[in-house]
């Protein structure tokens, strides 16, 4: 696996931060699979992106689990994961938009339910894409082996920005 570490000043749209735009590029390159992102913000990268605001232009506006439950198991190529990075930022984000803010939307198993429905419609052999404070990425336990993590350290006292690329290697059986 390869791990790099670069400098770059912080930026609120993390896709716009010059190293993470980079590693995107290099991971983004086979445009005949069918790419996903359920926090787009006003990133239009993906072939098909969502986010719960909706102000922004994306081609859904709603809650990023439902909105990836709308997939076929196995069929999306590529996929962005940049879900608020803290219970803080989802609060802030639900809060901004009238919405209530609960145990469910700011625990664990919030973040885990994401996971296994990413896990279930990345295609075998699959690219995930994930951006957060940790390099946790999906994960080996719903079938991914990490190929690269990127680190952009932003300086001062913000967190660094850790970007994981994840191929999906095990088809999992799922008994739910």
């Amino acid at each position: 696996m390869k791990i790099t570490k670069e400098w770059a000043m912080p930026h609120k749209n993390t896709f716009e931060i010059e190293p993470i735009r980079f590693f995107i590029e290099k991971h983004n390159q086979n445009k005949s699979v069918i790419s996903i992102d359920p926090f787009a913000n006003k990133n239009r990268i993906a072939g098909i992106t969502n986010d719960l605001n909706p102000e922004f232009d994306t081609d859904f506006n709603m809650d990023a689990l439902k909105f990836l439950q709308m997939f076929p198991s196995d069929s999306v190529g590529l996929i962005f994961y940049d879900p608020p990075y803290s219970p803080r930022q989802v609060s802030e984000c639900y809060k901004s938009l009238g919405m209530t803010v609960n145990m469910e939307t700011t625990q664990a198993s919030f973040w885990g339910s994401l996971k296994k429905e990413i896990s279930r419609v990345c295609a075998f052999g699959g690219i995930v894409l994930s951006f957060g404070w940790n390099s946790n990425g999906i994960g080996m336990t719903n079938g991914f082996s990490q190929i690269e993590i990127l680190i952009v350290s932003h300086g001062g006292q913000h967190n660094d920005t850790i970007c994981t690329a994840e191929k999906k290697v095990i088809n999992q059986i799922r008994l739910f």
